[in-house]
């Protein structure tokens, strides 16, 4: 393995003062014109090195996987008592990650011990401590999180796990049509987005948050079996596969059939109610669900209203077969995310669709 190589690296993410992908760090290096070689992958060549090194050099090594294809200098992870790099070693420039880099978000806890927050979570608590509503930057968040014990985590790079997990929450509720609850406003910088109440954004959350009620309107007034169907074509979009809905008499309670599949390993089989409703749903047809699952079945309710505190008790009964639900609100999301029902333009503005112009 040649050594200038890994030199010319260590220099490109020197230089970057951020994590870079393997990727993007073999073009920088290939621009400096310090390295060149006839290999159709240049990336692929650089990542081998820098898996080779790390592998023979474990925590000695120079470089340090941050998460998926992202790679940064070991020194910038060195952790004072409050989390944040060390005095003894180089501070890296604020960094913009990407959440599909992120490693897993890690388990997190309070200290009185009574409750658990997400690194988003505290942050959004972080932000409602702040004077004057002004924007911070995701590694002052980061910092306060800490230092008020709001979370503890086993992450070597904080910053960049709440950083990951913010604009992953983000992105999810703007393709929801959601208002999400965190606003960017320059390299690094958030703002709780109930803070900004004009604007374009603003404007556009109004309108999607209008077309959301008329989708959940549009819902209640389909036929059973037009929903029944518009059920199935979410399924498959969560990742259901041999989705059947079933015949609508002598079902015995249970609409759909199909089995999610997560990752091609894990299959579970899952009987699904749907409950066109305006009540809440009780705990009776929990237990009615429960009693018509099959072998090895899991039960879901899915319904345009919502649950009783008594049916979510019964969902969630120990050493019970388990039975998921979904309210009205979740439903109406989901179909946005997976745009059934709706279309949206390139501003995420979104306008009603109809369900079966998204049939397969």
């Amino acid at each position: 393995m040649p050594a200038h190589v890994l030199t010319e690296i260590e220099a490109v993410l020197a230089a970057a003062g951020e994590p870079l992908h393997y990727g993007e760090s073999a073009r920088r290096v290939l621009a400096r014109g310090a390295w060149t070689t006839t290999g159709r992958d240049p990336a692929g060549i650089v990542n081998a090195y820098l898996s080779q090194h790390i592998g023979e050099q474990g925590s000695t090594a120079r470089f340090e996987r941050i998460g998926r294809g992202l790679v940064g200098l070991r020194a910038w992870t060195a952790l004072g008592p409050n989390g944040m790099a060390s005095a003894q070693r180089p501070t890296p420039a604020p960094r913009e990650p990407d959440p599909a880099d992120a490693p897993p978000p890690p388990e997190s806890t309070t200290d009185d011990g009574d409750a658990t927050l997400s690194f988003s979570d505290a942050a959004e608590r972080v932000l409602d401590r702040s004077a004057g509503q002004k924007p911070m930057h995701y590694r002052e968040i980061t910092r306060q999180v800490l230092d008020l014990g709001l979370v503890h985590t086993r992450s070597r790079t904080p910053a960049v796990t709440l950083y990951a997990q913010i604009r992953a929450e983000t992105e999810r509720a703007t393709k929801r049509g959601e208002t999400p609850r965190f606003v960017k406003v320059g390299p690094g910088l958030f703002v709780l987005a109930r803070w900004k109440r004009h604007g374009l954004a603003y404007e556009i959350d109004q309108h999607n948050a209008a077309v959301r009620r008329q989708l959940h309107d549009r819902l209640l007034d389909m036929p059973p079996a037009a929903f029944e169907a518009l059920i199935g074509q979410l399924l498959i979009k969560l990742g259901f596969d041999d989705v059947a809905v079933t015949d609508l008499t002598g079902d015995g309670g249970i609409d759909v059939r199909g089995t999610l599949v997560v990752g091609d390993v894990i299959r579970t089989r899952m009987a699904v109610q749907v409950k066109r409703w305006r009540q809440n749903v009780q705990a009776p047809i929990v237990q009615q669900v429960r009693g018509s699952l099959g072998a090895h079945e899991q039960g879901l309710i899915i319904t345009t209203s919502g649950f009783s505190a008594g049916a979510r008790e019964e969902a969630r009964r120990a050493n019970a077969v388990p039975v998921a639900l979904m309210d009205g609100e979740q439903l109406v999301a989901l179909l946005v995310q997976h745009d059934l029902g709706v279309r949206r333009n390139p501003q995420h503005l979104l306008e009603l669709g109809e369900a079966d112009e998204d049939a397969e």
